[in-house]
């Protein structure tokens, strides 16, 4: 994360009692909270591989579902109103001490008006977080592909890209000719 958020998040670390484990790349999430249960405190991950900032922004999503649980427990929504609030109010530090370049602090001005489940969700977010990747000229989003294109992800699935509906493209999987939405930020790898 970067240097200067280190020691507010020890704070929070500390005060909270919590367990904080950089976890190994997980594919479906970027991290995660877990209540106290079964004798364990608060628990939360977040994945190495990162860019420091996308970081930050994960580990704040996650403090503010510890906040939510230690106010309301399981009675509210895990990104209801209450959790909204929380990461607003969280995120106002790090505007303080300036930790974010101008495009990432737009965007996460822009995403805090209505915080979303996920900060991948939103793309004008996402776009600007990838941009401080470090492998950011390996990578091949979706977005990028002209129609019609086939492609690969990760798992060796091939698919040809279709019209975007909203949000997401819709894609036809090649192997089991099945219908599937995908982000424009997925990582593909065109076929020849």
């Amino acid at each position: 994360m970067p240097e200067p958020a280190a020691p507010l998040i020890a704070k929070w670390i500390d005060y909270f009692q919590c367990e904080f484990k950089i976890a190994k790349t997980r594919s479906t999430k970027l991290g995660d909270y877990r209540h106290p249960y079964q004798g364990k405190g608060h628990r939360i991950s977040v994945n190495f591989n990162l860019n420091h900032y996308a970081f930050l922004v994960t580990t704040v999503h996650e403090f503010a579902h510890l906040l939510t649980w230690n106010d309301f427990k399981n009675k509210v929504k895990p990104h209801g109103t209450e959790w909204k609030k929380n990461f607003q109010r969280m995120m106002v530090p790090f505007f303080e001490l300036n930790i974010f370049p101008a495009d990432i602090h737009k965007a996460i001005d822009n995403y805090m008006s209505n915080p979303a489940a996920s900060s991948c969700s939103d793309l004008h977010l996402s776009r600007a977080l990838k941009k401080y990747d470090s492998n950011k000229t390996e990578t091949l989003h979706l977005e990028q592909l002209p129609i019609n294109t086939t492609f690969k992800i990760k798992d060796g699935r091939r698919f040809t890209k279709g019209e975007r509906i909203r949000k997401r493209y819709r894609c036809i999987c090649l192997d089991d000719k099945r219908l599937y939405l995908f982000n424009p930020l997925a990582e593909v790898f065109v076929m020849e």
